[in-house]
């Protein structure tokens, strides 16, 4: 049996630059109704880019919602009807100043399924080359590379938290392992 929630009425709270977020009264499959807060989200776009030694291109980023640096892939925002797989290409020139002869589909994660309906399409690539980095004007980052099986141990460790991240270095380390990228 498939489970579900029906919605029944929605007011909307909060419209932003980058989330909505509504109260939506819902009926359950019991008969009985329920409230959900949502965050709607355009989703985002992530991309882990391997070179020919085996490293990894990441970035440091300042995040203000958790007052800390992170070590993140080079991922952005999507806008509304813009296709995830150009937006991750664009991600790669824009933070890392890459291009890549060879990509391919990671899947989609979804970060936050309680309250937030956010979707981060991820993509690897492979035989890179460089286009020169450009950053957003309101972008401030650092890029490095990292063997990807360090990556991973940081992965394990703790120290990379983020989670499109985590899976995207895991899956690839996992298609890799396979003899597969």
């Amino acid at each position: 049996m498939a489970h579900f929630e029906k919605k029944l009425e929605s007011k909307e709270i909060f419209q932003g630059r980058v989330i909505r977020v509504t109260l939506d009264k819902v009926e359950l499959e019991n008969g009985r109704t329920s409230s959900r807060e949502v965050v709607h989200h355009h989703g985002g776009a992530g991309i882990v880019a391997l070179n020919e030694k085996g490293e990894v291109y990441l970035v440091r980023q300042y995040r203000y919602a958790l007052d800390r640096e992170l070590i993140e892939i080079p991922a952005g925002k999507l806008e509304a009807d813009e296709d995830p797989f150009e937006a991750a290409k664009r991600e790669l020139g824009e933070e890392a100043g890459l291009q890549a002869d060879t990509y391919v589909d990671l899947s989609p994660m979804i970060p936050t399924c309680g309250y937030c309906s956010e979707i981060i399409y991820l993509y690897a690539a492979k035989d890179l080359h460089p286009v020169g980095q450009h950053l957003d004007e309101d972008e401030f980052l650092s890029v490095f590379t990292l063997p990807l099986e360090q990556a991973v141990e940081k992965v394990l460790s703790g120290e990379i938290v983020d989670g499109k991240t985590c899976t995207a270095l895991l899956k690839l380390k996992a298609l890799r392992d396979a003899g597969r990228f």
